[in-house]
């Protein structure tokens, strides 16, 4: 399925029927320098997207990026230099800085995440609470924190929660079905329970069992459940303040919500020169 570019949607929005303040303001010829910089530290993601934004107003305008995504960087520092028409500048300047603010939020919100269980060989995932539209550019932007992508929707990995084992008993016998029709494709299943974990590790077919909402003392105990080729989620309950202890617990992951639906936007600033 064709999705529709954000960029695209993004420009519509802002521009519409065009830029009425830099048509008044700004005369046609008239040519500027700029800059968009970082005004508090974090790490950066989204510069494809600002690329993008500025290419599809006027290809002529020269670009020059100073970082790469992933880079984290301090307050004042430039991250891109631009040159070319005024107009075209200040048109794309707040879709361009609307993406770089909210991605580089996400990005730095991940690698604190990551940063919080380093030395514990746990992995930081993100998950589908995802800004509609902005999937794929957030998570990029998780990737750019140092974190990894969960699935990207529905039709690239098998979750099954509680809600589908109301409407389908016989789990064993399901999966087993997945596995003839895709056989590559990973299948999760959700517990609550070390009794509900307990009776998932015995089934056939399952690549990770995620739990969900325990404390650590209940992580703890489901690890005695391992065994060759099965892992083991933690989600639910996670903030900076708990990610640690949830790590040393032994699970090989933790899924993080807030890494795309609660980041803060990152301030940046665009500056113009003269040219």
């Amino acid at each position: 399925m064709s999705l529709p570019d954000p960029v695209d949607i993004a420009l519509a929005e802002d521009i519409g029927g065009g830029d009425l303040t830099s048509l008044f303001f700004i005369s046609e010829t008239s040519v500027s320098r700029g800059r968009i910089f970082a005004k508090e530290t974090c790490v950066i993601a989204g510069l494809e997207v600002v690329g993008k934004v500025y290419r599809k107003l006027d290809s002529r305008l020269e670009l020059r990026f100073l970082q790469k995504n992933g880079s984290a960087i301090k307050p004042g520092q430039t991250v891109l230099e631009l040159a070319g028409l005024t107009r075209t500048i200040l048109t794309g300047e707040r879709v361009a800085l609307n993406f770089i603010q909210r991605l580089s939020g996400v990005a730095t919100l991940t690698a604190q995440f990551v940063e919080a269980v380093h030395g514990t060989g746990v992995t930081i995932l993100d998950t589908r609470k995802t800004t509609p539209g902005l999937r794929a550019l957030e998570k990029a932007a998780v990737q750019a924190g140092g974190g990894q992508n969960h699935r990207m929707g529905l039709y690239d990995r098998i979750i099954v929660k509680d809600n589908h084992l109301l409407a389908r008993p016989g789990l064993q016998d399901a999966i087993l079905s997945i596995r003839r029709s895709h056989p590559k494709i990973p299948i999760e299943v959700e517990a609550d329970s070390f009794d509900q974990a307990r009776e998932f590790a015995n089934l056939k077919g399952i690549d990770v069992i995620l739990l969900d909402n325990m404390t650590p003392d209940q992580l703890r105990v489901c690890m005695s459940l391992r065994r060759p080729g099965l892992k083991f989620e933690a989600s639910g309950g996670v903030s900076l303040t708990t990610v640690r202890q949830i790590a040393e617990t032994g699970v090989d992951c933790i899924s993080v919500g807030q890494l795309t639906h609660s980041a803060r936007a990152i301030d940046f600033s665009l500056e113009l020169f003269d040219a």
